[in-house]
């Protein structure tokens, strides 16, 4: 795709993504994210074309120009959206699919000291959450959900939400496939955590008020003598 094509795809990316973009002059001109992006790309051809030092120092510039830092060696998909950028970092051998989102942020990182594949693959449409940390060589499937500052170090299966530390993922009823918007919804994020110790709660009161009842009214039961006590029986 010719490079006005990919700017314009990109502007158009921002614009649908931010309710806060007001034009494509503010996006073109004040979005650090699309500019990292930009970089990238060109860095990233510099890579694979034996400029590995060029490549290297454009990435770093553009980390103190943006706050974002992303590996030249990292391969990104098509309308790849940073949402303000500040602190993300994007290793080398990390994967990203078509129309991902990243908040602020975010970290893609490696666990391994070994050469190799040691970096998070992101299939298309996966949006992670403000703070979220996605360790190790590991995949998430398509269209999935990671919620801000979660830890995530195993792989996630597609169309699934994943929240907490450890992440803890949470299969989706509703499915959410192709090109349209990616959804996510900040607030409406599962609360396993929560949910548990509310259901141990009213386990616990269930069976304090048993105990409570066999203590007032004891089950009929046998004596020493094998009589049963307990109850007046009527015959």
């Amino acid at each position: 795709m010719p490079v006005i094509f990919e700017i314009r795809a990109d502007i158009a990316t921002v614009m649908e993504r931010d309710p806060a973009a007001q034009s494509a002059l503010q996006v073109f001109l004040c979005y650090p994210g699309l500019h990292a992006v930009w970089a990238h790309r060109l860095s990233h051809r510099l890579w694979h074309g034996g400029h590995q030092l060029a490549a290297h120092w454009l990435s770093k510039l553009m980390r103190f120009l943006t706050g974002i830092e992303i590996h030249p060696g990292a391969t990104i998909g098509k309308r790849f959206f940073i949402d303000h950028g500040m602190g993300v970092v994007i290793g080398e051998t990390t994967e990203i699919g078509d129309d991902v989102t990243l908040y602020h942020d975010v970290t893609l990182g490696g666990t391994s000291l070994a050469k190799g594949k040691r970096h998070p693959t992101l299939g298309d449409r996966v949006v992670v959450g403000a703070g979220a940390r996605l360790l190790g060589a590991i995949t998430v499937g398509a269209d999935c959900r990671i919620g801000a500052n979660a830890v995530v170090v195993k792989s996630v299966p597609p169309n699934s939400v994943v929240i907490g530390v450890p992440g803890q993922t949470v299969v989706r009823s509703k499915r959410h496939e192709g090109p349209e918007r990616p959804d996510f919804e900040h607030a409406m994020m599962p609360d396993t955590l929560g949910t548990t110790i509310l259901a141990l709660a009213a386990r616990v009161e269930e069976l304090e008020k048993a105990a409570h009842l066999a203590e007032t009214c004891p089950a009929p039961h046998p004596d020493k003598d094998g009589a049963w006590r307990g109850e007046d029986f009527s015959i």
